[in-house]
């Protein structure tokens, strides 16, 4: 009698034909085509779209339902950073009538920096590049920049300039008027730590700038004052 396990094309017709029963699969070969399977549903999802993958959810097994749930969450939040990144990366100029919609309703998670300036005055003009150069450094913070009196009537130009920083609409720190931006002599960095203190932006600045300045500053004047005992021989000099 014939083996209908065999392989030969006349067998083959008969188990289309439905004569013969399908050729049985050794039990070895039915679990290295599991792992297979398997490991082809692992590298498919991990190929997929959010999209994607809700519409194959059904043909995925229970194992893999926690794996392809944390990869759905890292899909999610990729897919919010990169939303956060094509919207900001640049200072946009507001009036008093978009206030509400660009800061107090900015959005959930948004970091809002608005600069209240005015033209012609120099610390105004010179907070506003640096913006501009931290708004593209920092692309997830939303960086807004108003005159004062457009924005707020009648704001005096002696709390010029004014930085205002909010979280979710709701305001975390407020930087008002020169003396608080150390005049003329602002350092971009220094500004961005002061935005990272108030939570604006994450820094990669392990200190303050300005503190690093102030120790120079400190230990140059110290150089240059004579000690007591110096001053002790010089007196002695003398008689």
């Amino acid at each position: 009698m014939q083996d209908p396990n065999e392989d030969t094309e006349w067998n083959d017709i008969l188990r289309k034909k439905g004569i013969l029963p399908p050729k049985e699969t050794p039990k070895e070969d039915e679990e290295e085509e599991q792992i297979l399977l398997q490991q082809s549903v692992v590298k498919t999802y991990e190929s997929m779209t959010l999209e994607e993958l809700e519409e194959n959810e059904d043909e995925f097994s229970e194992e893999d339902e926690a794996a392809i749930e944390m990869y759905r969450q890292k899909r999610l939040a990729e897919w919010k950073a990169n939303q956060i990144k094509n919207i900001f990366g640049e200072v946009n100029e507001i009036s008093g009538q978009d206030y509400i919609q660009e800061v107090n309703k900015a959005g959930q998670g948004i970091w809002v920096v608005l600069h209240l300036y005015k033209q012609g005055i120099p610390l105004c003009t010179l907070i506003n590049q640096h913006l501009s150069v931290l708004a593209r450094k920092f692309p997830q913070t939303k960086f807004l920049k108003s005159i004062s009196t457009t924005c707020i009537p009648n704001y005096p130009d002696r709390n010029l300039p004014t930085l205002f920083v909010y979280f979710e609409g709701e305001m975390k720190a407020q930087f008002i008027g020169p003396l608080v931006f150390g005049g003329m002599n602002l350092k971009c960095d220094e500004l961005e730590w002061r935005l990272a203190e108030s939570g604006a932006v994450k820094t990669e600045l392990e200190e303050n700038p300005r503190k690093q300045i102030e120790d120079k500053l400190m230990g140059s004047i110290r150089c240059s004052v004579p000690s007591r005992r110096d001053s002790d021989e010089d007196e002695d000099d003398d008689d």
